[in-house]
C-alpha cells in the first residue's frame, strides 16, 4: 500500500481493509506511516468503522418495515446514568422480522433510562408497564431504538419504562472492572499496554490489550489483587458529562485509539483510573465485590485478551470454589492442609502405579511363558490360540510382546473379564502382505461366536462381546482359518 501510494495519506479504506480483513491494528498502522512520513484517513476509517458496527447489530434482523410515527420526532433524551425507571411516549415504531421468520418491533420513545450497546457494552432489557418485554436495546445513526416482543394496544398513552436493574448492575460492575483492569495492567506490565478491543456483559468481560508475551501466573495474581484492592478501597465513581476532549486529553486522561470523539465528552474517575468512556458505572468499586481472571491468551501478534468475572458471579464462583475445596478436604480427612494431604495422595498414587507396572511386567513374563509353550508350527506358521484370564489391555501388550520374539506369528488371545468376552488376533506383518491373512477378517468370523464387533487393521484386530461359552469355540475354531 505504502509503496503504491501516489501521496503522503493514505485512504481510510485502505487502513480499514487491513484491519478488518487481515487484523491489523490502527495504532500499528498509524505507526508504520509514521516510519514512512505518511498518515491515513482517519474520518474516513471511523466512518467505516461506524457501518460495520451497525451492520453487526442488525445482523440478526432479516428485514424492517418503514417507520410508522406516533409523535413529532425529536432526539431521545437518555436518562439511564441516573434512572432506572422512566414515564415515555412512543415517537415512532417499525416492524422488523429476524432471520428465524419472529416478528418483533423497533421503538422510539421520547425519553428512556435504556442503555444502548456501545462501546463494548451489551444493550440494556427490561419491560414496557411490566408486561411487554423489551429484549434489547440498540443504536442506529445515534437514536436509541428499543427491541420490543410485541406492541401495546394504544400506542398513544405515556408508558412506563423499566431496565432490568440486576442486569444493568452486573453489565456496570463489568464495565467498571475493564477500567480498574486496564489500570492494572499498565502498572503491573508497563505504560505501554494500551486497551484493543472490550465486551462487557451482565455475565463476563473480555479486555483486549497489547502487550508482547504472555502474563506469568505471577502477573496475573498481581493484576487480580490490583484491581481487587481498587474494590476494597470503595472508591466514588468521578463523572463529568460535559468535559472539553482537548482538556481531557492534555490531562492525561486515556481515549482509545482510533474511537470517535466529539468534542465535549464524558470522563469517568475511579481513584487514579481516568478514561474517556459513554458506557454505564457502578457508583463506588465496593458494588463490585470481587473480580477473577479466568483466562488470557494471545488473539493476534502483540495482542494478548483476558477474560473475567465481577459482581455476583464472580462470588458464585469462589463459593463454588470453597465448596469444591471443603468436600476435597472431606475426602483427604485434612481440613487444615488439603493441598499437602493431595501431593500425599498424588505420590502415593505414582508409587502405587509403579508397583502395578511392575506387577503387569512380570504377570506379561509369566504370560509369555505360557504362550511359547502352546506355540504350534502350522504351514510354516507360529500359531497360538490361547485364552487367559486377565484384563483386555493386558492382551494387546501381551501380543507386541510375543511378536518382538516371534516370526510369522499368528496369535489369537481371548479373556473374560468383567462380564464380558474379549478377543484379539495378531498377525506378522509379513504374513500379511505374503499370505495375504487378514487380522480383520479373522475378527469378523470368530467375534460371531461370542456376538460380538469390533475392527482394527489387517495386521491387528480386536473384538467384544456378551457371550463368554462361546470363547471356547473360538479356541477351537481359529485352527480353521490358516
Amino acid at each position: 500500500i505504502i509503496l503504491n501510494s501516489k501521496s503522503k495519506k493514505i485512504s481510510g479504506l485502505n487502513a480499514f481493509e487491513l484491519y478488518d480483513t487481515f487484523g491489523f491494528p490502527i495504532d500499528l498502522t498509524a505507526l508504520i506511516l509514521r516510519e514512512n512520513e505518511m498518515t491515513f484517513d482517519l474520518k474516513e476509517f471511523n466512518s467505516l468503522m461506524n457501518v460495520q458496527k451497525n451492520r453487526s447489530k442488525t445482523a440478526s434482523i432479516l428485514s424492517n418495515e418503514e417507520w410508522n410515527n406516533v409523535n413529532e420526532f425529536k432526539e431521545t433524551e437518555f436518562i439511564g446514568y441516573d434512572e432506572l425507571i422512566s414515564e415515555s411516549n412512543i415517537l415512532r415504531y417499525r416492524k422488523s422480522k429476524n432471520k428465524k421468520g419472529e416478528i418483533n418491533y423497533q421503538v422510539i420513545f421520547d425519553k428512556t433510562p435504556f442503555y444502548a450497546e456501545g462501546g463494548g457494552q451489551i444493550g440494556d432489557s427490561g419491560t414496557l408497564d411490566s408486561k411487554i418485554n423489551i429484549f434489547n436495546t440498540i443504536k442506529e445513526n445515534d437514536t436509541i431504538i428499543h427491541l420490543m416482543d410485541s406492541l401495546p394496544k394504544d400506542l398513544t398513552k405515556t408508558f412506563k419504562l423499566s431496565v432490568n436493574k440486576s442486569k444493568r448492575l452486573s453489565s456496570s460492575s463489568n464495565h467498571t472492572a475493564t477500567h480498574l483492569l486496564h489500570q492494572a495492567l499498565r502498572s503491573v506490565l508497563g505504560d505501554h499496554v494500551q486497551q484493543k478491543g472490550s465486551m462487557v456483559s451482565n455475565k463476563y468481560l473480555r479486555f483486549d490489550f497489547s502487550h508482547f508475551s504472555k502474563l506469568s501466573e505471577i502477573d496475573l495474581e498481581n493484576v487480580e489483587n490490583f484491581v481487587n484492592e481498587k474494590i476494597i478501597d470503595h472508591l466514588e465513581l468521578e463523572e463529568n458529562r460535559n468535559s472539553s476532549f482537548q482538556d481531557c486529553i492534555d490531562d492525561g486522561v486515556i481515549a482509545l485509539f482510533g474511537e470517535k470523539y466529539g468534542d465535549v465528552v464524558r470522563s469517568i474517575k475511579f481513584g487514579e483510573s481516568h478514561e474517556l468512556c459513554g458506557g454505564t458505572h457502578v457508583k463506588n468499586t465496593g458494588e463490585i465485590r470481587s473480580f477473577i481472571i479466568k483466562s488470557e491468551s494471545a488473539i493476534s501478534t502483540g495482542i494478548r485478551r483476558i477474560e473475567a468475572i465481577s459482581g455476583d458471579k464472580a462470588v458464585d464462583y469462589l463459593m463454588k470454589q470453597a465448596k469444591t475445596l471443603k468436600e476435597v478436604s472431606k475426602i483427604v480427612l485434612n481440613d487444615k492442609d488439603p493441598i499437602s494431604a493431595l501431593n500425599k495422595l498424588k505420590n502415593q498414587n505414582l508409587s502405587s502405579n509403579k508397583k502395578l507396572e511392575k506387577i503387569n511386567n512380570e504377570l506379561l513374563t509369566y504370560y509369555l511363558k505360557d504362550l511359547n509353550q502352546n506355540i504350534e508350527i502350522i504351514k510354516d506358521l507360529n500359531f497360538c490360540a490361547l485364552e487367559l484370564s486377565c484384563e483386555p489391555n493386558v492382551l494387546k501388550n501381551l501380543a507386541f510382546r510375543a511378536a518382538k520374539d516371534l516370526d510369522n506369528l499368528f496369535l489369537v488371545l481371548c479373556s473374560s473379564y468383567e462380564g464380558k468376552a474379549y478377543l484379539m488376533c495378531y498377525i506378522s506383518k509379513s504374513l500379511v502382505k505374503s499370505k495375504n491373512l487378514n487380522a480383520q477378517e479373522v475378527i469378523n468370523n470368530l467375534g460371531k461366536l461370542i456376538d460380538g464387533h469390533g475392527g482394527g487393521q489387517p495386521f491387528f484386530a480386536t473384538a467384544t462381546g456378551k457371550n463368554l461359552v462361546g470363547i471356547k469355540n473360538i479356541i477351537q475354531q481359529s485352527r480353521k482359518l490358516i
